[in-house]
């Protein structure tokens, strides 16, 4: 069957709908994206076009649908360990909070399919001795937070997963699972996911010592990025921490914290 093209006009239904519903810009370029990524749902459905899919999600008729586009038009690739400087400063702070008593609660704000979860899971398990500890995973796409959930990986996204972490909180797969890893029960049971919008009001979430909002902005314009970054940094601690992707920057985003270290800011006390 060949594939249906999209043409501009609903190309530009889809740029409006995917940033009122979460805040992101998708430029020209993004329209092959959108054009693979939401094509099998046109044959799901039996719609012979963009504009008829669209039509189907904006009706309000199957609000689930409207769910799957949006996780279509959201998902992004990660692994374990990205970044891993931020890692590094993170144990560092961990073990500066071991003897308190309150727990230490940190947020993978944009979580997507888990890894940058589970790899703070993995660091805290291994130094916060018997220092309580708590982590939430947020992301858009419903279907993300399911299979973070699971703890199911490709070994390829575990590829750089510490090797004494990779024996201590990873089981290997073997035969239908060849070439995956599990996350350990123990540390799945430490992290909450759980499905959040970050360019809408935020639930009660408690305050973080440490949020890490990593290679997310760029999917935003200028004034959805103040907005966003306001609402995170909100539920920091005074003299918490904030993490952003190596490429990011808050310039002319926020004056709310200072950096520390390149993409490594902090709230005033």
């Amino acid at each position: 069957m060949q594939p249906v093209a999209i043409t501009a006009a609903e190309f530009a239904q889809f740029q409006k709908f995917i940033f009122e519903a979460a805040g992101i810009t998708l430029s020209d370029a993004k329209k092959a994206l959108v054009t693979g990524r939401l094509g099998k749902r046109l044959a799901a459905h039996g719609l012979e076009s963009f504009g008829a899919y669209f039509k189907l999600i904006a009706s309000g008729q199957q609000p689930q649908e409207m769910q799957t586009a949006v996780d279509l038009l959201t998902t992004n690739e990660t692994y374990f360990f990205r970044e891993i400087k931020h890692f590094e400063f993170m144990r560092a702070q961990a073990l500066a909070a071991r003897s308190r008593p309150e727990p230490y609660r940190v947020w993978s704000a944009a979580s997507s399919s888990g890894e940058e979860a589970y790899s703070m899971a993995m660091v805290l398990a291994d130094c916060m001795q018997t220092t309580p500890w708590e982590i939430l995973g947020t992301d858009i796409s419903t279907r993300m937070i399911e299979g973070a959930r699971r703890g199911l990986f490709s070994m390829e996204r575990g590829r750089h997963i510490p090797p004494e972490y990779l024996r201590r909180f990873c089981r290997k797969g073997t035969g239908n699972y060849d070439g995956m890893l599990l996350v350990d029960r123990s540390l799945r049971s430490k992290v909450l996911f759980r499905h959040l919008n970050l360019n809408a009001a935020l639930p009660q979430l408690g305050l973080f010592d440490l949020v890490f909002l990593r290679n997310v902005m760029i999917y935003f314009n200028q004034d959805t990025k103040r907005d966003v970054v306001a609402r995170v940094i909100s539920t920091l601690k005074p003299g918490g921490y904030f993490c952003i992707g190596h490429s990011e920057s808050l310039n002319d985003i926020s004056s709310a914290v200072r950096m520390v270290a390149p993409s490594i800011y902090q709230k005033p006390l």
